[in-house]
């Protein structure tokens, strides 16, 4: 952990000075350019989705392009406010750093805003009704904060009128935002989403603290979050059996189940379960029919699933949804596992937080190793 440590302080004074030599001339399909031996990387441990290097006067964030690892999705130079752009200008997206004023499409962002205590930059949010954040929830009552309406169809007048220095959304494949990029304020594509490591996602944290200027409390929120996911992990490492366990439920006439390879997987996989499907694979999820999914997954140990109600799910609840649940194994035996996302702050916190999601899993199949330890998210499914 010292080492850890040490190697965050590096890190963090490294961006303080912004003083090294090197570039970022990096085109977009992906090439770094002429000088790239005077490049100083900064450490990325887990994320895949950017890489940091430290120019003079500068540091230069390249976010990879998730669907095709061979482009770039987009490259920012970011430059303090109170120093002069670098002369010549690498190529890409220029933040003035730190961000005071921004508009934040999502809610899992401006929890982790509000966690490393940047809250006042957050000047307009999309999608106001999923904010759990009772303070932010507040600032919108008072008409503190701006709500820019939908993320999928923004309020221009109101964006415009709020003049952010930075507009921070989450990228999806062919997705456009010519509206928005015609005002000229700075994008910042939030591809952590597609991280498919619990702590490669949990990482992007780090991005956050440069582009808010809170760096070193981002460094060390990650150390703490990095120290608790990797200390569950070992401990499960050297269990002697692995329950089996399934996820979710239908929609309409799909079952989307996590792919072999994705975030979800790692996290039963962390928390010493055995997963069906994982020799598949897809990073994301699987649109799978109910009958696959029975097959391969009616004898699993465990059943978790997450839903957003008012009133607390029954197994009778779950049975009127759909009859052929009741053929699964966890059902019969009392071992569904439900999260309402009505009732804690699922969304907000877990993206950041693997850690917190990974000790509720492994109390969950591990009940015996963590005595009076009750899960936060998961919960039995209440009786009938």
């Amino acid at each position: 952990m010292k080492r850890v440590a040490f190697r965050l302080t590096l890190f963090t004074a490294a961006i303080c000075l912004l003083a090294a030599a090197g570039g970022c001339n990096a085109r977009r399909d992906g090439a770094t350019g002429d000088n790239e031996t005077s490049q100083r990387l900064l450490p990325v441990k887990y994320a895949r989705g950017f890489k940091l290097s430290q120019g003079k006067g500068y540091i230069c964030a390249e976010l990879a392009y998730p669907w095709d690892t061979t482009r770039l999705l987009n490259r920012y130079i970011l430059v303090h406010k109170d120093s002069a752009l670098p002369d010549p200008m690498p190529q890409g997206t220029v933040v003035r750093i730190p961000l005071e004023n921004t508009l934040v499409f999502s809610s899992v962002h401006c929890s982790l805003l509000q966690e490393l205590g940047k809250s006042d930059a957050i000047g307009g949010v999309c999608d106001s009704q999923y904010i759990y954040n009772d303070s932010l929830q507040n600032r919108l009552r008072k008409g503190l904060l701006i709500d820019a309406g939908s993320s999928l169809t923004p309020d221009m007048e109101r964006i415009i009128a709020m003049q952010p220095e930075a507009i921070l959304l989450s990228p999806y494949e062919n997705s456009g935002y010519d509206r928005l990029q015609r005002t000229g304020i700075p994008i910042i594509e939030c591809a952590d989403y597609l991280e498919t490591s619990p702590l490669g996602r949990a990482e992007w944290m780090r991005l956050f603290g440069l582009l808010y200027g809170c760096a070193a409390q981002a460094d060390s929120l990650f150390a703490t979050v990095e120290k608790a996911y990797t200390e569950i992990k070992k401990q499960m490492s050297d269990v002697s059996s692995r329950p089996t366990v399934i996820s979710e439920r239908r929609t309409g006439a799909v079952w989307y189940m996590p792919g072999g390879k994705s975030y979800m997987a790692s996290l039963f996989a962390d928390a010493g379960s055995s997963y069906p499907w994982s020799d598949n694979e897809d990073v994301g999820s699987m649109p799978l029919s109910f009958e696959r999914v029975l097959e391969k997954g009616r004898n699993a140990d465990f059943w978790l699933i997450k839903y957003n109600a008012p009133d607390e799910m029954s197994y009778a609840d779950l049975a009127a949804e759909y009859a052929p649940y009741q053929r699964f194994k966890a059902f019969e035996e009392r071992r569904v596992f439900a999260c309402n996302s009505d009732k804690c702050p699922y969304y907000e916190e877990t993206p950041f937080h693997p850690d917190r999601l990974l000790q509720d899993f492994a109390a969950i199949f591990h009940p015996e190793l963590f005595g009076d330890y009750t899960p936060y998210y998961y919960h039995p499914l209440a009786a009938e």
